[in-house]
C-alpha cells in the first residue's frame, strides 16, 4: 500500500469500507501511517541536511524576514522546500505547518510541523550549529520526531510509546550525574523574551547559580538531542514557541526524560498549534525536584543596575 493510499484510508471519517481489499483496525492503520511516516521524514531530513552541509560550503544570504529583526537564510528556504516536498507528495492530505511557509493543506487532524534549520541565528554569524527537526502531530499530538544534524550527518528519531534511537542505538533513561557535582543546564527563551524582561533575567541568573554550566545553544533541538543522550542534565525553557516542541519533547520523553510547567504539573501532550508559548522544566526524575527549586527560587530574584 503506497502513502498516499494509506494517509486517505486513515483519513476516511468512516474508517475502510467493504470495498476497501484490506480492512485493517484503527490501531495498525495507525501503525502503518507512522511506519511510513518515519521513513519519509527521515529521508526529507537527510536531504535537507545535505543541502544545508553543501550550501556551507558557499557563501549564506541572510535577510531579515519582518520587522522584529528575525532572520531568514537561502539554506533555510532551500531546506523547507525539500521537505516540504516530500512530505506533500506521501501524504498530500495532511496539514503541514512550516517555519519559512506557513500552512499547507487543508485537514488539521495530522499535522506535520517542520523547522528547517533550528540555529538560523548561529549561521548567519558564522557558528555551524544547527539541526532540523520534522514531527507529526495527530488531533494536536506529537506522534513522530525527527531531529537531524547536518553538519554531522546524524539522525535522531521518536515514535510515540515505541522509544527513542539515535545513531548509537536506543536511548533510555540518561545517565545520572555524581551527586559530587553541580548539574549543567540548557536555557531557552522564546523569541518574543526581550533583554529586560525581568523574569528571564532572575530565571538566568538562578540557574547558572545553581550549574556548573548554563548553556544557550540557538538551536533548542540539539539541546533537546543532549538531554536525551545524556550529555546534559536538564533543560529549562521561558515563554517557548510551541512550533519548537514537537519533535524535542517527544524525542525526551522516550528517552525517560519527565518534562513538567514551572508549576510542576506534567507538561500537556496537546498542542495548540500553530501558535501559543510554554514555560517547561525538563530532566531525569533524579533531578527533577531540584531543578524545580531552582526554578522557583528565581521569583525571588531580583536584578539592578542593568538598562531597562
Amino acid at each position: 500500500m503506497r502513502a498516499g493510499d494509506v494517509a486517505n484510508l486513515l483519513l476516511s471519517p468512516d474508517g475502510p469500507t467493504p470495498a476497501d481489499p484490506d480492512p485493517i483496525s484503527a490501531f495498525d492503520r495507525l501503525d502503518t501511517v507512522l511506519t511510513t511516516a518515519a521513513e519519509v521524514a527521515r529521508a526529507a531530513a537527510i536531504e535537507a541536511g545535505r543541502a544545508i552541509r553543501e550550501g556551507l560550503a558557499g557563501s549564506v544570504t541572510v535577510r531579515t524576514k519582518d520587522a522584529s529583526g528575525d532572520l531568514v537564510t537561502d539554506l533555510d528556504l532551500r531546506a523547507e522546500h525539500i521537505i516540504v516536498g516530500h512530505i506533500r507528495r506521501a501524504f498530500p492530505h495532511h496539514r503541514i505547518l512550516a517555519e519559512e511557509s506557513g500552512l499547507h493543506g487543508a485537514d488539521d487532524s495530522w499535522c506535520w510541523i517542520v523547522d528547517p534549520l533550528d540555529g538560523t541565528n548561529n549561521i548567519a554569524i558564522g557558528l555551524p550549529v544547527c539541526t532540523i527537526g520534522i514531527a507529526l502531530c495527530h488531533n494536536g499530538v506529537a506522534m513522530l520526531g525527527i531531529v537531524h544534524e547536518p553538519l554531522a550527518d546524524r539522525t535522531w528519531s521518536a515514535v510515540r510509546g515505541s522509544g527513542a534511537t539515535g545513531p548509537d542505538g536506543p536511548l533510555w533513561r540518561p545517565p545520572h550525574r555524581s551527586s559530587e557535582s553541580a548539574p549543567t543546564l540548557a536555557w531557552l527563551q522564546g523569541y518574543p523574551v526581550t533583554r529586560t524582561d525581568s523574569t528571564a533575567r532572575g530565571l538566568r541568573l538562578a540557574l547558572e547559580s545553581g550549574s556548573r554550566r548554563l548553556i544557550q545553544l540557538w538551536s533548542p533541538l540539539l539541546c533537546w538531542v543532549m538531554l536525551s543522550r545524556g550529555d546534559i542534565d536538564g533543560f529549562v525553557g521561558y515563554r517557548a514557541g510551541l512550533v519548537d516542541l514537537p519533535a524535542g519533547t517527544l524525542l525526551a520523553r522516550e528517552s525517560g526524560i519527565h518534562i513538567t510547567d514551572f508549576d510542576g504539573a506534567p507538561l500537556n501532550d496537546h498542542l495548540d498549534l500553530p501558535g501559543g508559548e510554554v514555560n517547561f522544566i525538563a530532566a531525569s526524575a533524579e533531578l527533577l525536584p531540584e531543578l524545580a527549586l531552582l526554578v522557583k527560587t528565581a521569583a525571588e530574584v531580583s536584578v539592578t543596575g542593568l538598562p531597562g
